[in-house]
């Protein structure tokens, strides 16, 4: 009986929503960086999914109605992007070239850091788009002969770093304005990134979505060029 009420869709559903609300508990009382909610739910889930012994598989699918909802935040950040149309286009040209700098920067970076530690072709062909969204990333890196399983913890790892520690440091070499918070935030940490701008402010939240796009387009552009000269 216990072992299939711990298998079942609201057991599995249940722990998700309670390790996700204890964790974000936690970071609002201590503020630190390290306790940031989403690096701390997944700990404690794998830890609980390999404890109790389920596999992976079966806690995707118990957690299909959570996916959906998350689904529908991409609609809720297009309404967002709307209605914040009027500071997109002030800032048009600064966001713009602040897209193309940051995605040549992220690309070159990642694949000259890769060939300096021995990483083979296939392994910086993995990390070259970690800046970009889930989905363009694992196009961009099989495209490219990348590692799928490896972009993918990449992209990741990138987008929790940055929501950890991306306010911090913005902070510390004094950004102020909000436009170049969200830029910063949603260039460097895709979607992760872009819902912690949006805990800034809703200008934040916005420009984040659109550089979550913008990124998207320039790396895909600029890994071909890139990859020429390296």
């Amino acid at each position: 009986m216990i072992y299939t009420f711990i298998h079942s869709q609201l057991f599995l559903m249940t722990l998700t929503v309670a390790v996700y609300y204890g964790a974000s508990l936690l970071y609002r009382k201590f503020k630190y960086p390290i306790l940031n909610p989403l690096l701390i739910s997944m700990g404690v889930l794998i830890a609980c999914l390999k404890g109790l012994g389920i596999d992976y598989q079966l806690y995707y699918e118990a957690n299909t109605v959570l996916n959906f909802f998350l689904r529908l935040s991409i609609v809720a950040l297009g309404y967002l992007l709307y209605t914040n149309l009027e500071h997109i286009r002030e800032e048009k040209y600064s966001i713009l070239c602040a897209t193309v700098v940051g995605s040549l920067i992220g690309v070159v970076s990642v694949i000259t850091l890769a060939y300096l530690m021995g990483a083979d072709q296939a392994v910086a062909a993995s990390l070259q788009p970690k800046s970009v969204t889930m989905p363009i990333a694992l196009s961009l890196s099989e495209h490219f002969g990348g590692i799928p399983a490896l972009t993918s913890v990449a992209v990741v790892a990138a987008g929790i770093l940055g929501s950890a520690l991306g306010p911090w440091f913005l902070r510390l070499i004094g950004v102020r304005t909000p436009v170049a918070k969200g830029l910063a935030l949603g260039a460097a940490s895709h979607v992760v990134g872009t819902a912690k701008a949006l805990e800034m402010g809703a200008v934040e939240g916005a420009i984040g979505g659109a550089a979550i796009g913008l990124m998207g387009i320039m790396t895909a552009i600029l890994l071909p060029i890139v990859a020429r000269f390296l």
